[in-house]
């Protein structure tokens, strides 16, 4: 086993956030990273059931469930932060998925769903990125109208750009795109939208651990 998931292992296994169940962690580690790295929940069930038996309903609440006890990014001094929305649909509703990354450590300092795309959704995005800060870094986004007032309202420096440092945010969203493509960019019926936030957090909560 990789260094870097046995430390894993271990950690979760401190937490005791599954305690609750007779499973082994690391079958429940696997489960969820497997689902992470582009395995349909069906595909990741039959895999694993292969050595133990496990349903599609138990993957989705480990991969859920994993995330409230890996840890977030650090707040500390941060230069310069890369800011970019995607488009993603929730049944037959276009939804945003706006992200913030690190452009010199390359975390995802947040990521949120919203149903709109303006000023002050950009706003409400940007305080939360900033829980991350112990300073005011300067950002660097798009020409998208909806930023501006939200970073002058918060004393934040700025400057357009379309590639260059920006590519930070556009290399994580094509890594997000890969996986969102597993099920046509569209969230599955019957999905609400706090399982889509909860759904995207798990996702950066496990692409930080193995980026960074």
């Amino acid at each position: 086993m990789q260094p870097a998931l046995r430390q894993l292992v271990d950690y979760i296994k401190s937490t005791k956030v599954f305690r609750r169940n007779k499973k082994d962690v690391e079958l429940k580690i696997l489960a969820a990273l497997l689902y992470f790295f582009g395995l349909s929940l069906r595909k990741t069930s039959d895999f694993l059931s292969l050595f133990e038996e496990i349903s599609h309903e138990s993957v989705r609440i480990y991969y859920h469930r994993l995330k409230e006890v890996i840890k977030p990014p650090r707040k500390k001094p941060r230069r310069l932060i890369a800011i970019d929305e995607t488009k993603l649909k929730l049944e037959n509703t276009q939804i945003f998925v706006w992200t913030a990354i690190d452009v010199d450590s390359e975390e995802c300092l947040a990521i949120w769903a919203s149903e709109g795309r303006s000023s002050f959704h950009a706003y409400v995005f940007l305080r939360e990125v900033l829980k991350y800060c112990e300073n005011k870094p300067k950002v660097v986004v798009d020409r998208g109208f909806w930023y501006l007032w939200a970073l002058k309202r918060l004393g934040l420096r700025y400057r357009h750009e379309t590639f260059g440092e920006r590519n930070a945010v556009e290399g994580f969203f094509s890594r997000f795109k890969e996986r969102t493509k597993r099920f046509w960019n569209r969230f599955p019926f019957n999905s609400s939208f706090n399982s889509v936030q909860s759904w995207i957090e798990s996702f950066i909560a496990f692409y930080n651990y193995w980026r960074c």
